[in-house]
């Protein structure tokens, strides 16, 4: 990390509107120069360990799935109902966040959302039933939820001039955590853990126990400090949403995005094998495809927060889709290197909007009330894609279907990342006064 970020929690954060985007509010400013020399780098390792347990919940499910369904005796309705379960506790649960961050702080919320996300994944290696560890995935998925929607909220409120930089960092760190626990759980459970699918799941909540430690020290302060009469960073500013044109635009550029995120981990491995791909390498594709967000979830957060107007990154991300969706349809097995590699920068387009988010509300308050709408409608406009897309596929016989309408579910998404994308806040779009 460079020293400059970590420097931000050093001094007073300045108050004059970020030439890379939208102003920070002198709320924020005022709290960061209260702040002692040790909170910025211990923020800055707790937004990362936070970041790395975004995902592994569910990609290390995905990655011993078959295993589970069976130690479980799970009917294909239930294992059906636990696939779609993420995208409905994000949903669900992330439009809590708001309310639970006025009343105790974003910072004590991401710490007890660690623990939930702990105590989901201790819990559910150890139950007998189906209904169990359902329920032991709904508590860690939750504590997800929360943490998605109010770590845009964390970086805005104490990195101000870094909205960039540090959402870079975080989404790098989160996709970093898909690709980890997709890649090793299977090798890590048959190599080191004696091949039980209990053992292989179990193991990710040490990395969960780890993010809850920063995150301590974190709340503990915040609470003092408001128990102090320091400034209240999430007091409501009475913003009315759904009143806003940029908060739709994002909240359908999210959903949009997900639906191609979700079609992508859930259905590019078996396109590859249907066109003769081996199973082994079509795994590998998949790998290539989420391995390509580490570095550009770092890079493109940064390029967006030194523009006026992310559009034109939304624009591009875009057009790397549709060529990896007509190279699929077209030559499918002859360029499958090239395809995952478009279809990985495509993909990209989580970062872009997780930093626009902190771009388009003024003020922290503001951002955890766009930052929850939009993630939780975004979730919600995601849920029937990847079933849609396997009803299309079980009834045509083939892809050439499937892969149309993913190309053509691309347009609306440039168009409303272009909408999105405009310099303009939404406590503006709602007549809120600074």
């Amino acid at each position: 990390m460079p020293d400059e970020d970590i420097q931000t929690m050093k001094r007073p954060a300045v108050t004059r509107p970020d030439r890379r985007g939208p102003g920070s509010g002198t709320t924020a400013g005022s709290a960061a120069a209260q702040d002692p020399r040790w909170l910025g780098p211990v923020l800055i390792v707790g937004i990362v360990l936070a970041a790395l347990n975004l995902r592994p919940a569910i990609t290390s499910l995905g990655a011993l799935f078959e295993e589970v369904r069976t130690g479980l005796g799970m009917s294909g309705t239930v294992a059906g109902l636990i696939t779609s379960v993420p995208a409905l506790c994000f949903a669900v649960f992330g439009i809590t966040a708001p309310r639970l961050s006025r009343r105790f702080g974003p910072a004590a919320v991401v710490c007890a959302g660690m623990a939930a996300v702990a105590t989901g994944l201790l819990i559910r290696p150890f139950t007998h039933g189906a209904a169990g560890f359902l329920a032991a995935s709904a508590l860690s998925l939750a504590g997800i939820a929360l943490t998605n929607v109010l770590l845009p909220v964390i970086v805005k409120r104490w990195f101000p001039d870094r909205v960039g930089t540090m959402t870079g960092l975080y989404s790098m760190a989160l996709a970093a955590g898909t690709s980890l626990a997709a890649a090793a759980t299977v090798p890590m459970t048959e190599g080191l853990l004696g091949g039980g699918w209990r053992a292989g799941l179990l193991v990710w909540a040490v990395l969960a126990l780890a993010a809850v430690l920063p995150w301590l020290p974190i709340a503990l302060r915040a609470r003092r400090d408001a128990r102090s009469g320091a400034p209240a960073a999430a007091a409501d500013p009475g913003i009315r949403i759904v009143r806003s044109r940029t908060a739709w635009a994002l909240a359908c550029y999210f959903g949009l995005q997900a639906t191609g995120a979700y079609i992508t981990m859930g259905w590019l491995p078996q396109i590859f094998r249907d066109a003769g791909v081996s199973a082994g390498t079509a795994g590998v594709l998949l790998a290539v495809t989420m391995v390509m967000g580490v570095p550009l979830a770092f890079v493109i957060p940064g390029v967006a927060g030194r523009l006026r107007n992310q559009g034109v990154i939304a624009v591009v991300l875009g057009l790397f889709g549709l060529a990896g969706y007509a190279g699929l349809y077209f030559a499918p097995a002859a360029g499958a290197w090239a395809w995952a590699l478009l279809l990985g920068v495509s993909n990209c387009a989580f970062p872009l909007v997780i930093t626009m988010i902190g771009l388009r509300a003024k003020s922290p308050a503001g951002v955890v009330k766009l930052s929850a709408f939009a993630q939780s409608t975004g979730y919600l406009i995601s849920i029937p894609g990847p079933l849609i897309i396997g009803t299309l596929y079980q009834h045509s016989g083939g892809w050439d279907l499937p892969l149309a309408l993913m190309a053509c579910l691309l347009v609306p998404q440039i168009a409303l990342g272009v909408l999105a994308g405009r310099d303009r806040t939404v406590e503006d779009e709602c007549g809120v006064r600074d």
